[in-house]
């Protein structure tokens, strides 16, 4: 099953860059798995992240923004659990 992800990122703060360096690392890392990464623009601070409308990452729960390492570990719990990322696991 190909999975789907959703980042959703605040216009007002000019995060549209930091949400397409991530997608485009997410799908460099799960080519096989995901079936798209989609950018969706917010407002009022938002940063959140969601594999299958589940979120996996929320700026505002969390109290920042996540390294890309972080990203990729909890994407691959939800698409491909057990799968080594290589460095990213060390």
């Amino acid at each position: 099953m190909a999975h789907r992800v959703t980042i959703t990122y605040c216009t007002q703060c000019r995060w549209l860059l930091r949400a397409a360096w991530m997608a485009q690392e997410l799908l460099s890392s799960f080519e096989e798995e995901l079936s798209e990464v989609a950018l969706r623009p917010g407002r009022g601070g938002v940063f959140d992240v969601c594999v299958d409308d589940q979120a996996v990452w929320s700026r505002a729960g969390e109290g920042r923004f996540p390294d890309i390492k972080e990203l990729k570990q909890r994407v691959r719990d939800r698409v491909a659990p057990g799968r080594d990322l290589g460095h990213v696991d060390r």
